[in-house]
């Protein structure tokens, strides 16, 4: 199986043996979001677009068999998009929301497919909510809590609302200039075993505020 789920584990066999090597990231992603609306002003979903760096897509592009060498159409990616979210299920899509304070789950994604361009792969997926949401404030954050893998977001266009209501303003937070000091700090902790979450530390944090 290759994808996500494949690269992790294999690089999980490596990093449980030195522990140091759990505290920083092995795979990067550039990463572009959409909080999307229904037209009677309801939160419906977030659509992702995830570039994955060039490690990432050389692994991932192993073995696959194209019509033309060095251009993989939407088609040919076609089963490694699936494998890809198939296996982002077992890590909550790395994707975390709350609706006026109250956890709020996602069904399983749809529209997915893989792009391959400019030597890098992008994962474009539409993570629907299990049921539209309303609230005066919507928080979502985008990481991986084991921190494997680090995510950025794009510089000039990372969020965008479609179809919200005129009202509704969208905050942006990346992580903050504290969180290499942070890091430091608790990687006594973290190598102990206690790191069950430590990449909320490093946590993209969306706020959209509908009054």
């Amino acid at each position: 199986m290759r994808g996500l789920l494949g690269l992790l584990l294999l690089i999980g066999g490596v990093a449980f043996g030195a522990a140091v090597a759990h505290a920083h990231p092995h795979v990067w992603i550039e990463a572009k979001s959409e909080v999307v609306y229904a037209p009677d002003g309801s939160m419906t979903g977030v659509r992702h677009a995830w570039t994955f760096d060039e490690m990432f897509t050389t692994y991932a592009l192993q073995g696959i068999t194209t019509k033309t060498k060095g251009v993989y159409s939407r088609e040919e990616l076609a089963p490694l998009a699936q494998t890809n979210v198939e296996s982002l299920k077992e890590f909550a899509y790395f994707t975390f929301a709350k609706a006026d304070g109250k956890k709020t789950k996602f069904e399983e994604p749809t529209d997915y497919f893989l792009e391959y361009k400019d030597s890098a792969l992008t994962l474009h997926f539409v993570l629907p909510l299990k049921a539209p949401v309303t609230p005066k404030q919507l928080a979502l954050e985008v990481f991986d809590p084991s921190y494997f893998i680090d995510f950025k977001f794009d510089d000039k266009d990372p969020i965008k609302l479609v179809g919200a209501p005129a009202a509704c303003k969208i905050q942006f937070q990346r992580p903050n200039d504290e969180t290499a000091n942070t890091q430091r700090l608790n990687e006594q902790n973290f190598m102990n075993g206690d790191n069950s979450n430590y990449g909320a530390m490093f946590a993209n944090k969306i706020t959209v505020n509908c009054p």
